[in-house]
């Protein structure tokens, strides 16, 4: 290729790069427009919508005809829309911490990266941290694709008032990290115990001789191994650079498909945005057909129940609460009247929110 022909394509990106760069500050514009609005109306308006967010990335993957990826193009306007919010009016999440988690990743990737998010020590610290009003979301691990529901979790949903609204699915990539450069002289690896789990046919093939401690989270690992030499951490890439790491090796679990599942916690109800989930808590005396009454009307609607978990009610021994996810809007039908049905014939019923599908 001729370097007059290289020029011309050079310039013309330089052009669209100044396009580019004028439509975001016009779109930026606008979002503060929308801010004076909405103050000015209301001083305690809410400025994030999930139900909003959810269509514009459904319409960006739409109309997405390439060369870039559907979830590249989605991640690009996730940013964008966050970095517009935030002038709007900043938005703070918990998140189950320390910095450098796989949770703190879901936050980044559900709210982009104009966010200020807190992290915190334990589920039920981000739960009274929302409730308080001192974030206006939290972020908490509710499923992992190996190792099965977060049970701490479900629980705070017995006792808290708070909305689901959001879902967020972050495959996991567990990595070795170090402050030295050299696997030969990893003599100890630390991690969370599930991680350690995890990657156990990769220790043993690679580090055999590596004694393996279990610590209180993955970033607390990093943190422990950025002050020893011959220690080594497994954890998401994200913690070697929070704890100024070497990345050693990448994508070290023994299941690739390993996926975990986190919910976003808030005060407001979200309004449906045409492709949503539904939550519910309902609970019914034990007797036998108890759970078939709960779970029929569903069937007999065509409404697909997508998950059932039971948990402990702590009402009396061998009582248990069930937690539901359905697909559809509490507020549409044939959900709408499927819910009223159940409510109808459950000793305790609870819709714990109804959001978006995941996006990408």
């Amino acid at each position: 290729m001729s370097d007059k022909k290289l020029d011309q394509i050079r310039n013309r990106i330089d052009e669209i790069d100044r396009q580019l760069h004028e439509l975001l500050n016009d779109r930026a514009r606008q979002a503060q427009a929308v801010a004076e609005i909405k103050k000015a109306a209301d001083p305690a308006a809410v400025f994030y919508r999930p139900s909003r967010e959810a269509r514009v990335l459904r319409g960006v993957i739409e109309r997405n005809p390439g060369p870039l990826a559907n979830e590249t193009v989605a991640r690009l306007f996730r940013e964008i829309m966050s970095a517009c919010l935030a002038l709007e009016s900043p938005v703070r999440v918990a998140y189950l911490g320390p910095e450098g988690t796989f949770t703190q990743d879901a936050v980044a990737k559900h709210f982009g990266g104009f966010v200020e998010s807190v992290p915190l020590g334990a589920i039920d610290e981000v739960f009274r941290e929302v409730e308080a009003a001192g974030t206006h979301y939290g972020v908490v691990p509710v499923e992992n694709s190996l190792e099965g529901m977060v049970t701490h979790t479900l629980d705070m949903f017995t006792r808290s008032s708070l909305w689901i609204c959001g879902e967020v699915v972050l495959p996991v990539h567990q990595c070795l990290m170090a402050a030295g450069g050299d696997p030969a002289n990893v003599r100890r690896v630390y991690s969370h115990g599930q991680s350690l789990a995890q990657c156990r046919e990769w220790l043993d093939s690679h580090l055999p001789q590596a004694q393996r401690i279990a610590v209180s989270s993955n970033a607390e690992a990093a943190r422990q191994a950025s002050g020893e030499k011959d220690a080594a951490a497994i954890a998401g890439s994200a913690a070697a650079e929070v704890y100024g790491l070497a990345l050693l090796a990448s994508n070290i679990e023994d299941d690739p498909s390993n996926t975990t599942r986190f919910l976003v916690i808030g005060r407001e109800a979200v309004p449906a945005s045409s492709s949503d989930k539904t939550s519910l808590l309902v609970a019914n005396p034990n007797r036998p057909g108890a759970l078939h009454a709960l779970l029929e009307p569903f069937a007999r609607h065509g409404v697909n129940l997508t998950r059932i978990e039971s948990r402990p009610s702590r009402r009396s021994a061998w009582d248990y609460n069930f937690f539901l996810d359905v697909e559809g809007h509490a507020e549409e039908a044939p959900l709408r009247d499927v819910l009223e049905e159940v409510r109808s014939r459950a000793g305790f019923f609870r819709v714990l929110g109804s959001y978006p599908c995941p996006v990408y």
